[in-house]
């Protein structure tokens, strides 16, 4: 399977590996590796000899969000943030309505986008050395798509607020405490861990497991049809905000 050299797919057995690939820009995601990220779901739920998915990073990194210099050019390129919005949503949609088991194995930080995209997947296994952290707030834009549409499923409200508000680093055993994640493996062992489980998973009947994440997606469905597209709608809007065109301005120059 061929999603460019920004998304690479390789199949071990009834097993998909899934891994981002911008190493050099910790996995941000540019507008080749969304579209990649969006496109890939459907060709492996019609692919019959996938049962599990595990997604990860190259390097040291699961996914540092978007990328900046992207992020910038929507401040003044109107057309191009609704193309990213549509994409947002697209992506949120196509991974929350994958059939198969899909585990996330976050090899490093995930920030905003990698946050997201953990909270989307099934199982989430957190090597001892990752974080998670979604920064919208602290860069001026509105958390629309990943944490204020899904954290609350996973932890109180008030620590979702306390973290969307403030930005602050969720660490591997917090994120396990929280709910965020299932369990804190060494790094060194977290993608053989990841595969091993994914296999078993391909092991359970198909049907039976398949129809069993429809019921419980369902939970979320409320989540994508009225807190995904208003908060989208919002995030569209934060662009023209001045601080947050100073905030990132600042992260580019390689401020605080």
């Amino acid at each position: 399977m061929n999603f460019g050299p920004e998304l690479l797919v390789t199949a071990e057995g009834p097993v998909c590996l899934v891994t981002l690939n911008r190493p050099e820009a910790l996995n941000a995601a540019d507008v080749r590796l969304h579209e990649a990220l969006v496109d890939v779901w459907q060709v492996l739920a019609r692919d019959v000899t996938v049962r599990a998915v595990v997604i990860t990073g190259a390097g040291r990194a699961f996914c540092a969000g978007g990328d900046l210099t992207h992020i910038q050019r929507m401040q003044v390129d109107v057309d191009l943030r609704q193309q990213d919005m549509k994409m947002a949503e697209a992506l949120v949609r196509e991974m929350h309505g994958f059939p198969l088991p899909l585990i996330a194995a976050v090899n490093g930080p995930a920030v905003g986008l990698g946050a997201t995209l953990a909270a989307l997947c099934d199982i989430v296994l957190i090597a001892d050395t990752a974080y998670l952290s979604d920064p919208h707030v602290s860069v001026g834009l509105t958390a629309a798509d990943g944490g204020a549409a899904f954290w609350p499923f996973h932890m109180s409200m008030h620590k979702a607020k306390e973290y969307l508000f403030t930005g602050d680093r969720i660490p591997a055993t917090t994120a396990v405490e929280l709910g965020l994640a299932n369990r804190v493996v060494a790094r060194e062992q977290l993608l053989g861990d990841a595969m091993a489980l994914a296999a078993r998973l391909a092991q359970q009947p198909r049907h039976a497991l398949v129809t069993t994440k429809q019921a419980l997606q369902l939970h979320l469905r409320r989540a994508l049809d009225e807190v995904l597209v208003q908060g989208l709608g919002q995030e569209f809007i934060s662009f023209d905000d001045e601080e947050h065109r100073a905030a990132v301005a600042t992260l580019l120059a390689g401020g605080a």
